[in-house]
């Protein structure tokens, strides 16, 4: 990886009152994941852990937000930088967080830089 493309947090609302309002936050989260990934850095959306949660609540597991929090922060420690989309209760403790270690903090898509990804791979053509 180039040293200029970033590992992107991207913090945001998750937790709402109906089933649909959490896909919209995720839905949220997952346009936010691509516009960085089109700019040229590599998200990473705890977004995706709604498929954890729908699992834990299906099997009777009991992971509590608490719990989340904790899986969210060991990834946050490898970002670069975090994108806020709104405040939340959780998302607030992870801004908190990346300012406390140092990380950049974007508050709009629009204030990431653009760069280029050099891929690492070979694939088949």
């Amino acid at each position: 990886m180039m040293a200029d493309n970033m590992k992107i947090y991207v913090a945001g609302p998750y937790t709402a009152s109906t089933d649909l309002e959490i896909q919209k936050n995720v839905n949220n989260a997952i346009d936010a994941a691509i516009a960085i990934y089109k700019k040229g850095h590599y998200p990473y959306l705890p977004h995706l852990t709604h498929w954890i949660e729908l699992r834990s609540q299906e099997t009777k597991q009991g992971l509590k937000w608490e719990d989340y929090i904790e899986m969210d922060h060991a990834w946050l420690e490898d970002c670069d930088a975090l994108l806020l989309l709104a405040p939340s209760r959780g998302a607030n403790l992870e801004l908190e967080y990346a300012k406390q270690h140092g990380k950049k903090i974007f508050f709009n898509i629009k204030e990431i830089p653009e760069q280029k990804i050099e891929h690492r791979y070979q694939f088949a053509k």
